[in-house]
């Protein structure tokens, strides 16, 4: 049994109003290792020593959240993803009284009080998503902490494929608006600057640690490059596509032949660099 009730609400459904790619969490976690090292590094930079409550936002399969529970082994961990895939995926990490996850709306989500947030390669997806941050910080305790990652898209060549051929004259039709959509991949992404982060997080009172990472990732197989992103940022095209097979290979056949030139395989492999910006703000 929870002590305590700590969420006030939190939106149920698949996607409960918010606009998300679906989720194969096979696909998801092919490249697993590659994808827990950023959110090692950003939990590593989490001072708060014993938290009673913990919420892991776009929790994913939950196989990082339960290393939370392991680092922290007295609190109370909540994981909440708007994927019904990735929570019964989730389900086998579960620990009575201990860890739990729930399908949930993070734009909806309303703490009374908690002692960590973790939002890890969450907030992309959310338009406008530090109007989020008064709520949670307000709802920190005293040495709580809240700790987000973001891929930087800025400059990042693979959104630019992804936008540039959505939007070219053979699918425009088709994939125009996705391109066009607020998106971690679209030519409107809602990442932020993190100088920007830094200064709103800092303005609410909290001691904010922010830096800039880019994980240069050894990539293995045929079309590596495509195989990762087909499990995250090409989600949103390769979704509209779904009820055309023959047009989706097409698509994917386009995308592939893009990528392969700007990352070019080599004998060991094809190097993907990825840049990446970390959060942690402490409260108190």
């Amino acid at each position: 049994m929870w002590c305590r009730p700590f969420v006030r609400k939190i939106g149920a459904g698949h996607d409960s109003g918010m606009t998300s790619p679906s989720w194969d969490p096979a696909q998801y976690q092919r490249y697993a290792d590659e994808r827990a090292r950023p959110y090692r590094d950003l939990t590593a930079r989490i001072r708060t020593t014993t938290p009673k409550t913990v919420v892991d936002l776009g929790c994913g399969p939950g196989t990082m959240t339960a290393t939370l529970a392991e680092r922290w082994p007295d609190a109370r961990i909540l994981g909440i993803d708007a994927s019904r895939d990735m929570i019964a995926a989730a389900a086998r990490h579960a620990v009575p009284g201990r860890v739990r996850f729930e399908i949930g709306d993070v734009r909806r989500w309303s703490p009374e009080s908690v002692d960590v947030i973790v939002a890890n390669a969450v907030l992309q997806w959310i338009p406008e998503h530090d109007a989020l941050f008064p709520g949670w910080v307000a709802a920190l305790a005293p040495d709580g902490a809240l700790a987000f990652q973001v891929p930087r898209s800025k400059g990042f060549p693979v959104s630019e494929i992804f936008r540039r051929i959505a939007a070219s004259p053979r699918w425009h039709d088709r994939l125009g608006a996705v391109a066009a959509a607020a998106g971690p991949r679209s030519s409107d992404s809602p990442v932020r600057d993190v100088t920007e982060y830094a200064d709103r997080l800092s303005r609410m009172g909290l001691s904010v640690d922010a830096w800039e990472t880019t994980y240069v990732h050894v990539l293995e197989g045929p079309d590596p490059v495509l195989d990762w992103f087909s499990g995250t940022g090409l989600r949103p095209y390769t979704d509209a596509l779904r009820d055309e097979p023959e047009a989706l290979a097409d698509f994917r056949a386009e995308i592939a032949a893009e990528l392969r030139g700007a990352f070019p395989p080599a004998p060991y492999g094809t190097l993907l660099p990825f840049p990446r910006i970390f959060v942690v703000g402490h409260k108190g």
